[in-house]
């Protein structure tokens, strides 16, 4: 049983984390560019962000959103 554990271990160690390892190294040289993918995620989430409120005020704007504050009925 324990060598199933210890080949999971190194599956995640020496397999699936060879990315990490490479931009691990990276970051002594220049962080920039260790960052890539921090800088990415950043940037597709302040897009998707932008074109959320886009779309809300284009909603409020043609009056199609319902702002109904009694959203269950024990509210009411």
């Amino acid at each position: 049983m324990t060598s199933f554990f210890n080949g999971i271990a190194y599956l995640f160690e020496k397999i699936l984390f060879i990315p990490m390892d490479f931009f691990r190294e990276l970051e002594l040289t220049n962080w920039w560019t260790a960052n890539i993918i921090t800088w990415m995620f950043i940037l597709i989430c302040t897009g998707a962000f932008i074109f959320w409120i886009k779309q809300l005020n284009l909603f409020q704007k043609t009056k199609e959103d319902e702002q109904d504050t009694t959203a269950h009925s024990f509210l009411k």
